[in-house]
């Protein structure tokens, strides 16, 4: 295997791995690095989600990312969901060179990953209120804050999976 090939493979931890992850942030935390937290299912990797990555990775010096499994997504967005295995989304994700971490999650919130890494920063999508973001009473115990994040006009996997469906 590439050296490059492993190091993107060393940015994904499966839901089994969270001591190999909490291993890595209390390293971080030790280099007294900021970390921010974000979450989605990033089903058709698209511009509005660079976007918004980009943005969230301005925020700290560490963004780790939880990416809901396969089970998950099927469950929040229906059974033909998700179009792409979570295996390749979370290497499109590891792949950003701004992300440093991907965490996939098997839970419909993040609720209990967010618990393990307790972030200096979570951020989300500004299609939510901050109290309603799962994790935020967490984030705000341990003296972190919640931002929230406008989206790339024009974008979403919704609309692009509908003109495909139109296409066919």
């Amino acid at each position: 295997m590439h050296s490059k090939h492993k190091y993107l493979i060393s940015k994904i931890f499966d839901c089994y791995q969270y001591a190999r992850l909490e291993r890595i942030v209390r390293y971080w935390r030790f280099k007294d690095h900021d970390i921010a937290f974000t979450n989605g299912c990033f089903d058709v990797f698209h511009p509005g989600h660079a976007d918004y990555l980009a943005r969230a990775a301005d925020l700290a010096k560490v963004l780790i990312v939880g990416l809901n499994t396969d089970l998950s997504v099927q469950r929040l967005k229906g059974p033909e969901r998700p179009i792409n295995s979570q295996s390749g989304r979370a290497i499109v994700l590891a792949s950003l060179s701004f992300v440093d971490a991907v965490v996939l999650f098997n839970e419909d919130t993040p609720e209990r990953l967010i618990e393990k890494v307790r972030p200096d920063i979570l951020v989300k999508g500004s299609d939510y209120e901050a109290e309603e973001i799962a994790g935020a009473d967490i984030v705000k115990q341990n003296n972190g804050t919640v931002h929230t994040l406008s989206f790339l006009e024009g974008y979403s996997t919704t609309t692009i999976i509908e003109k495909l469906k139109k296409a066919q």
